[in-house]
């Protein structure tokens, strides 16, 4: 698919996060997959890091602020803003601290506060109005990578990869592998993202664009071919690959998309 007004705001280059930072997102990624109820979790992070609240209530958010933010972004998970937040703050105490007026965002992650909220909504978004059967997992992969969230999307296929076998094994790999070549990409790290994305190439070279499991079949023939096109973009024209790849081609090229029929 090509860029255009459905370009997500993640597919760009982003940072490298501090491991802390990357674990503090994780856990709530992880708890989110493994019980779809608590996508809850993603809510605060994105609330109480959110920019325009910052600046307006900058000693803190009252909690009664808080939770009526939250409302809307809980709708589907099953759980009310004053459950969410009590579960959110006995497990994962690392959410807020308190600040004169309200809450604030907690001193591990206050410092990249923007970027966390952004990625927390961007994930809670993508995670939203999925199937919640034995789909959810493959469904949340592809809407993660379609949303260029690909580390995230590579942490919920895992699972699936662990417990398959044959070609299934072998497909699902390739995804992983694919998804995490793009996430090189968005850290421009490019030896990183040249041989996942040859690696992908291989695992999914017998897979016609396709896979099939009892989750129903992932399309993604389109962002196969992909890989090829940005393969060929970092040839310096002489069969070799260029030493500094061209970054502003490969993010000009189709977005790649993944498709659960």
């Amino acid at each position: 698919m090509a860029c255009g007004a459905r370009t997500p705001v993640l597919w760009q280059p982003q940072p490298r996060l501090p491991l802390p930072v990357a674990r503090f997102l994780g856990a709530r990624l992880h708890a989110a997959l493994e019980n779809p109820a608590d996508r809850a979790l993603l809510a605060w992070p994105a609330i109480l890091g959110a920019p325009a609240l910052r600046a307006a209530h900058p000693g803190g958010l009252p909690e009664a602020l808080l939770l009526e933010q939250a409302a809307p972004m809980l709708v589907g998970t099953g759980q009310s803003p004053e459950d969410a937040w009590r579960r959110a703050t006995a497990c994962f105490p690392d959410t807020g601290d308190k600040g004169p007026d309200g809450w604030v965002p907690h001193r591990l992650w206050d410092p990249l506060a923007s970027l966390v909220s952004l990625r927390c909504g961007v994930t809670l978004l993508a995670l939203l109005g999925l199937p919640g059967d034995a789909r959810w997992r493959v469904a949340a992969g592809a809407s993660l990578f379609n949303a260029a969230l690909f580390h995230e999307a590579h942490d919920a296929l895992e699972p699936l990869w662990m417990e398959a076998e044959g070609p299934l094994r072998r497909t699902l790999q390739g995804l992983i592998l694919m998804a995490g070549g793009y996430h090189h990409m968005q850290i421009q790290n490019a030896p990183g993202m040249a041989g996942l994305w040859e690696d992908a190439q291989a695992a999914l070279e017998a897979s016609g664009g396709e896979v099939r499991g009892p989750w129903g079949t992932l399309r993604f023939d389109e962002a196969l071919a992909g890989l090829q096109v940005r393969l060929d973009a970092l040839d310096d024209g002489t069969g070799e690959r260029s030493p500094e790849p061209p970054w502003d081609r490969l993010w000009s090229l189709d977005r790649p998309e993944w498709e659960l029929m």
